[in-house]
């Protein structure tokens, strides 16, 4: 006990930065790569470490806070609900639930939600399903995409189509292979008998910003619906109107013949979802909607009044304050400012990706001023954003990804690429 005393002492004084890093040292397990920021307080697009010094945030906590950080919004509804009902479990019926699962069938279409508390959660929950549906069969296989990313679980590190998330942990679970993205050939290729399901995202977000082409959406439904699949869409982190509509593919397939009438049987949710309260969900299409029916799949915390409330007022602040559109301009915005920096300075950036609020820069290979450390590229040029005063996101090695607010404004955004410049000439 005198130990934590002093600890938390440490941290108040002028070295706070330092006195929270031990505590972390001593207590926390160290299973991410941190960056060396210590942050105390964040206000809309921006965060401010405990030295005072400002960040615009770029990455939104990879994805998550859509309404950026201390919105009052939130808090209200926060509060409105702490003071009615947090949590009473599954065994009962709430409003919060019922009305959220009703807002998110609207938006996707006809069926029935699951809620838990993260997106490797829905991704399970997605897994049982499959199994569930082909289990009288014998088919118990989920083909995924090479560069994916599902999730930390057992299954979801097997469901994950990057060998660096598995080392360390084999024997992998079995019923996972991976088949390059975006070949429909190579999927149909890669059937077996034992396959049940395909699940890919929308576009790939640790994978270094890749969107899927209308043609493969529109060919692995076609693939499924002739063998008799479930396709699966990983939406955690591509969804939540962060390409401009509340699902990326409803974006990707805008005005594409047949892209109209397109629906997954499954779409696992999170991050956004809660704008920084932890839950996720999974939308299952109505024919398969009452595959698990009570008893075979649960989650204690699962669609707790308090978040439920917090989605749904999040819900109202995007339609009221169009985010969306938001999402589409300065999105698109942000693309075009990156393209010309990639023609201004070739050396530095080799290509740009994105839709919507979801963009990545891939690195130009062998830029000097990014060598020398242990750091990737990727991950030592977002170091020099933080110096700048901006925080990004790296996706392996040389992609360097921003996922900002939806209500990030236009100022702000010339603000990011003010800064992204600064760091390319400082580099060069």
């Amino acid at each position: 006990m005198k130990e934590i005393v002093a600890a938390e002492s440490a941290s108040l004084a002028p070295n706070a930065a330092a006195g929270i890093q031990s505590l972390y040292s001593e207590y926390v397990v160290p299973s991410y790569g941190r960056f060396d920021l210590v942050l105390e307080r964040g206000q809309g697009s921006y965060v401010w470490d405990v030295a005072g010094k400002r960040y615009l945030d770029m990455g939104s906590g990879i994805a998550v806070c859509c309404l950026g950080h201390a919105h009052p919004a939130i808090a209200q509804a926060l509060w409105d609900q702490a003071r009615k009902l947090v949590h009473v479990s599954n065994l009962y019926y709430t409003e919060p639930q019922g009305r959220l699962a009703c807002e998110l069938v609207k938006r996707i279409g006809p069926g029935k939600c699951f809620f838990a508390n993260s997106g490797a959660e829905a991704n399970e929950g997605l897994f049982k399903l499959a199994r569930r549906f082909g289990h009288d069969e014998g088919r118990f296989e989920i083909l995924t995409a090479v560069n994916s990313f599902h999730g930390r679980t057992m299954a979801g590190i097997a469901a994950t189509g990057q060998e660096k998330v598995k080392k360390g942990f084999e024997p992998i679970m079995p019923g996972f292979r991976h088949v390059p993205y975006n070949d429909l050939e190579a999927m149909r290729g890669a059937l077996s008998p034992a396959t049940v399901a395909i699940m890919v995202e929308g576009v790939q977000g640790e994978g270094g910003i890749t969107p899927a082409t209308p043609e493969y959406l529109l060919g692995l439904r076609q693939l499924c619906d002739e063998k008799k699949l479930l396709l699966f869409i990983d939406s955690v982190q591509c969804g939540h109107f962060r390409t401009g509509r509340f699902q990326s593919f409803q974006r990707i397939l805008e005005g594409v013949p047949g892209g109209e009438s397109f629906l997954p049987d499954g779409v696992s949710m999170a991050k956004a979802l809660g704008g920084g309260v932890p839950m996720g969900a999974f939308w299952v299409r109505r024919p398969y909607a009452d595959l698990l029916s009570p008893g075979t799949h649960a989650s204690t915390f699962g669609g707790t009044p308090l978040a439920c409330a917090v989605a749904l007022r999040i819900l109202e602040v995007i339609e009221k304050e169009n985010l969306m559109e938001n999402a589409r301009t300065t999105g698109a915005y942000l693309q075009d400012e990156l393209r010309q920096l990639a023609r201004k300075y070739p050396e530095a950036i080799k290509a740009v990706r994105g839709l919507g609020m979801m963009t990545g820069f891939e690195l130009a290979a062998n830029i000097s001023g990014l060598t020398g450390t242990a750091r990737t590229p990727s991950a030592r040029f977002v170091e020099l954003l933080h110096q700048a005063g901006m925080l990004a996101i790296p996706a392996g090695t040389q992609v360097v990804r921003l996922l900002p607010p939806l209500n990030l404004s236009r100022n702000e955004a010339m603000e990011c690429m003010k800064i992204i410049e600064s760091v390319i000439e400082k580099v060069m």
